[in-house]
């Protein structure tokens, strides 16, 4: 449920931003607003709270901010630095508040969104490489799992933030 009854994809063409990738900065934009909905009204408990063993609302919003960093640093065919590895299993730790946990995953969006409308569509299908092992991907393929890797994470907190209302 979002602010707007039309979702971010039936709003319209992005001026400037490739047919290709458009989508990627549609799902972001539906992230922000379910985020901000389905976290509203929260408590700090039930942000850190994890109903019937489920990952904690606030998990989620960090891992969304870690990892659009993370891909997006892939994207530039960069490799992780020290900090974003060190991060990385400091997740689940509680005590960010819903208002810091959305800060963050909206500089992080924002971030990935001026690296997004930057690519050269040229270059969609160049070759990326994601992780310590290397994995191969290209530039298409990172701009693609930015999306649905967002939206899934966003899915799964809309279910625990469900749950935790009612615990």
């Amino acid at each position: 449920m979002a602010d707007s009854p039309i979702e971010p994809w039936l709003r319209g063409p992005l001026e400037g931003v490739h047919p290709l990738v458009m989508p990627t900065l549609h799902a972001y934009a539906q992230a922000r607003e379910d985020l901000a909905h389905w976290t509203h009204g929260l408590t700090d408990v039930q942000i850190w709270l994890q109903p019937h063993g489920l990952a904690p609302v606030g998990f989620q919003l960090r891992h969304i901010a870690g990892s659009v960093d993370r891909l997006t640093t892939y994207l530039r065919g960069k490799q992780l630095t020290p900090e974003q590895l060190a991060a990385i299993p400091r997740e689940m730790d509680p005590g960010s508040s819903r208002s810091a946990l959305l800060d963050a995953i909206n500089e992080a969006l924002h971030q990935s969104e001026q690296v997004i409308r930057s690519l050269d569509p040229a270059t969609l299908g160049e070759p990326r490489t994601v992780g310590r092992r290397k994995l191969p991907t290209t530039v298409i393929g990172l701009v693609v799992h930015l999306a649905e890797h967002t939206q899934r994470h966003v899915g799964e907190l809309i279910i625990t933030a469900k749950v935790a209302r009612k615990v």
